[in-house]
């Protein structure tokens, strides 16, 4: 629930935002089936739209970003739906990628992780699809490398 002030903070100082905006959609579907209460649904509603709302505005001034989720809200591998919702909100789909790569290093003040280059350590995901054309295809992942061990490789 960022103001225009706080964004113009964020923007001057550089401060990251990380923010799950994927995760509106997954409770308004889901906590109702589980029994939550009508009120928590609806509360759901007003928050998650402000915080998309936010965070349009923040990418649209060019805060810097990087990828975050409340993975504990939804089901742990579910966290990728996060980029389609970065993209529609504001980034384009290159900075959405980068947001959960070297911004997110950067972040956390290490410039040799989530980069691919000579004394860079970056685990690697490949995709049938392009992200570029279609930032979905990153939520079917079908190569993982992780420390130069494959851990998964459907051909």
């Amino acid at each position: 629930m960022l103001d225009d002030e706080a964004i113009r903070m964020m923007k001057e100082r550089g401060t990251y935002l990380v923010a799950d905006i994927y995760n509106d959609d997954y409770i308004r579907s889901e906590y109702a089936k589980l029994g939550y209460p009508d009120k928590i649904i609806e509360k759901e509603k007003l928050v998650g739209q402000v915080q998309r709302e936010s965070f349009r505005k923040a990418a649209q001034a060019g805060v810097k970003m990087a990828f975050g989720t409340d993975a504990g809200v939804y089901p742990h591998g579910w966290n990728a739906k996060q980029f389609f919702y970065m993209v529609k909100y504001g980034l384009s789909p290159i900075q959405a990628i980068q947001a959960a790569t070297v911004n997110a290093a950067d972040l956390i003040g290490n410039s040799r992780i989530g980069v691919i280059r000579p004394g860079g350590f970056a685990d690697i995901i490949a995709v049938k699809a392009d992200p570029l054309k279609d930032i979905k295809a990153l939520e079917a992942i079908s190569f993982v490398m992780k420390g130069g061990e494959v851990y998964r490789s459907n051909d």
